[in-house]
């Protein structure tokens, strides 16, 4: 008796590991949630998984005269020299509102940058020297900086802006790569409004580099075009160190900035009526020169939010301003398009009203004033933790501003393909529109 007891327990302790090597093999059992539920420290615990960085995009950049560019920031560099490091000039943070709109000259500094970060990152885009590589095209033309310098009179003729916008595009047309693409894949800057105004429309088949639609919206779409933020005018904060920022932050909410503008920016006018007289509330009157800038950034960092009504366009840099402050933007803008969206969640950092909503006397206020101090201080933390997104450097460094933008317009480099070969194939005008 004893040894059949014996056999069935041998028979066992072989049969048990079988069957369950089996179901194992066979899919049918479900290890992790049996076997790991006796290891809940394990179970619990969020896989690693190690993301791959893709390849840089590879940009081939027009070797323009410095005209073109750098030369309208230093008007003695010489027109036949090659823009390079060693002799690319620094730009000017002092420099007033053509900082708002210096996109294109970071964008250009960042290809001609050699190195890698110091960490071993690869930065989003890199230059290449043999067009046949690249997978598109940047054209280094400072349009903004050109508007910002010529033009004095929106009325004035064939200003010296009007002649290099009408030059860049008889030298874009008569190119092989322009030929090849029709200018799909040429990435040009426009940041200003009013940058190109006179032949933007010849060159729209490109991705344009853009603050928002204000101007443009029957020339441009955000299926090809990148909206950029602008560079900010005051310094950031990061010296920020209290231990409640929502109690440390007195002013419920801050505004500083010219109140009387044109089209949808007609509304800061409007606020500044309603607004001027609200407790906790600053709504005030102020200049872009550098005492304005540092009064805007001292009232900022004690503002729990910061007011982004529309300028003359849906956007202003204002939107930047307060983010790199870490104060809650709260925007006011039906037509806005914002930076980096694909990747970025604004309203964990921000809050929006319609125009509608925010010119009803008390609907804004009071909208703020519920907000909790735990809701506000998650945002708080969301923006502080975003801010690197909104930094233009030289070097450039991981996920900043320039290296946001490459990665957007690589993005954009299966839209641009998918184009091209259909318009090479197509025996007939594009019949699907």
């Amino acid at each position: 008796m004893q040894k059949s007891i014996n056999r069935t327990l041998i028979c066992f302790s072989l049969c048990i590991p079988l069957v369950f090597a089996s179901l194992l093999l066979a899919g049918t059992l479900d290890y992790k949630s049996h076997f790991l539920s006796f290891l809940p420290q394990l179970n619990n615990a969020a896989p690693c998984r190690a993301r791959a960085q893709s390849p840089p995009l590879r940009v081939y950049m027009y070797d323009l005269p410095p005209r073109f560019n750098v030369g309208l920031m230093d008007p003695n560099f010489p027109d036949n020299v090659t823009v390079t490091p060693s002799n690319l000039p620094m730009w000017r943070w002092n420099d007033g509102l053509r900082k708002q709109h210096s996109v294109e000259y970071w964008m250009m500094a960042s290809l001609l940058y050699e190195e890698n970060d110091e960490s071993g990152y690869t930065r989003e885009a890199v230059r290449v020297r043999d067009p046949g590589l690249a997978e598109v095209f940047f054209v280094p033309f400072f349009s903004s900086l050109s508007f910002n310098i010529h033009v004095r009179n929106m009325a004035e003729l064939n200003t010296v802006d009007e002649q290099l916008q009408l030059e860049m595009v008889n030298m874009l047309r008569a190119s092989d790569h322009w030929k090849r693409s029709g200018g799909r894949d040429h990435v040009i800057p426009l940041h200003h409004p009013n940058a190109f105004r006179q032949y933007r429309d010849l060159v729209n088949a490109s991705i344009f580099i853009v603050a928002d639609f204000g101007r443009i919206m029957k020339i441009s779409r955000l299926s090809k075009d990148i909206v950029a933020p602008y560079p900010h005018m005051i310094e950031s904060y990061i010296s920020e160190d209290h231990e409640d920022p929502f109690e440390a932050r007195k002013t419920l909410l801050f505004f500083r900035g010219r109140t009387k503008r044109k089209d949808e920016g007609k509304i800061r006018a409007q606020l500044h009526k309603m607004l001027a007289a609200t407790e906790d509330v600053i709504y005030e009157e102020g200049s872009a020169s550098e005492e304005g800038f540092k009064a805007s950034a001292e009232q900022m960092r004690s503002s729990k939010f910061c007011l982004h009504p529309a300028g003359d366009t849906p956007s202003s840099c204002r939107l930047f301003d307060a983010i790199v402050s870490h104060c809650i933007p709260v925007i006011v803008s039906d037509r806005l398009e914002l930076p980096f969206e694909s990747e970025i969640d604004y309203k964990e950092f921000a809050i929006f009203f319609s125009v509608n909503e925010a010119l009803q006397p008390g609907y804004m206020i009071d909208g703020l004033r519920g907000i909790s101090k735990e809701k506000w201080t998650k945002m708080w933390l969301q923006l502080r933790n975003i801010s690197h997104h909104f930094e233009f450097q030289y070097p450039p460094k991981k996920d900043d501003s320039v290296n946001m933008i490459w990665r957007q317009v690589k993005n954009k480099v299966p839209a641009v393909k998918l184009a091209l070969h259909r318009s090479r194939r197509l025996k007939i005008p594009d019949w699907w529109r």
